[in-house]
């Protein structure tokens, strides 16, 4: 049986949860000024967040996600219906239960809720020096880690915006695992730069991101391990944007850092920003060759929309684009 925990350390472990949780918000009545509680904002978030394909949650799934008193969590639901924020609908594998989703009113309240969130968390690490924010990543997964019951239950990485030099290390990183894995040539690494080139010298941050994945690595310094861009879609010939149309590239996922949801984790990533940032539809190229990846898209709801017989790289490949509809 463990011994009871030093009590200077609860008092340090209180100290940190009063600041934190007065550093954002959370003892303000509404979240965000949104006019919901933070109850009602998690509520939003965990069915913003269904998986492709998903119909819903029953009320039981989201109480113990949550950890919420089923007859609280009730009481809280009743209210957010009476507002038309959400639907309720019977399963499809088991008719006896209710299912609950948003409405078209519910997502378009999640929308500037989550974009408040997304905001506040931007300012707070603008606040704190780009050579200190690894640290203070690597410290918030081992606190995830610690509390959260064990590593399946939280990812072992971080994500966060580019920095100067992370277009190097996704140019050399995509040479090289593909000169490994398919043993493409250099030609795919040539492309892999003038990509991110591109997206340097055009950049607009209102409407194209890039996430880097990271974790803690030897010597407590940060690893990346995986990348993905979203991009404005542009014609190739002539270059001028394409409206309404976002284009995700250059996914990668490190060998030694598949198997734990990163690349699901990512192409998501790239779905909600397209989404806030008001695409229509979000397209990609890949190759029929990428199995893996072509698996992310379909579980994401990409639709594949053509395909065409290419010589690349030093093989005979098949390119595909595939499509997802925003709308």
């Amino acid at each position: 049986m463990n011994s009871p925990p030093d009590p200077a350390r609860v008092a340090a472990l209180r100290r940190f949860n009063r600041f934190y949780t007065q550093r954002i918000g959370v003892l303000h009545e509404q979240l965000h000024g949104s006019g919901f509680s933070l109850a009602e904002s998690r509520v939003l978030w965990e069915l913003a967040h269904l998986p492709a394909g998903e119909p819903g949650l029953s009320a039981a799934t989201l109480a113990r996600r949550l950890d919420l008193d089923p007859g609280y969590l009730s009481r809280l639901l009743k209210g957010m219906k009476a507002r038309r924020l959400l639907r309720q609908a019977p399963s499809p594998t088991d008719a006896r239960q209710q299912l609950l989703s948003l409405s078209a009113a519910g997502r378009r309240a999640f929308a500037p809720l989550d974009a408040g969130s997304q905001a506040q968390m931007a300012e707070l690490l603008a606040g704190v020096a780009p050579a200190d924010q690894p640290r203070l990543l690597a410290a918030l997964q081992t606190i995830e880690h610690l509390l959260g019951g064990g590593a399946a239950e939280r990812p072992p990485y971080a994500l966060r915006p580019h920095r100067p030099g992370d277009i190097g290390w996704v140019i050399s990183r995509h040479g090289a695992v593909y000169a490994d894995q398919f043993h493409w040539d250099i030609s795919f690494e040539a492309l892999v730069a003038h990509i991110a080139a591109g997206f340097l010298d055009r950049f607009d941050a209102r409407r194209e991101a890039c996430w880097i994945a990271e974790r803690p690595g030897a010597g407590g310094t940060a690893e990346n391990i995986g990348c993905v861009f979203l991009v404005q879609a542009r014609d190739e010939a002539s270059g001028e944007p394409e409206p309404g149309v976002a284009q995700l590239r250059l996914l990668l996922v490190e060998p030694a850092a598949r198997g734990m949801g990163l690349g699901a984790r990512l192409v998501a990533e790239c779905t909600q920003f397209a989404r806030r940032s008001g695409y229509r539809t979000l397209r990609l190229w890949t190759q029929s060759t990428l199995l893996a990846a072509r698996t992310l898209y379909q579980r994401e709801g990409y639709r594949l929309v053509g395909t065409e017989p290419h010589h690349s790289f030093g093989h005979d490949l098949v390119g595909e684009i595939w499509e997802l509809d925003l709308a």
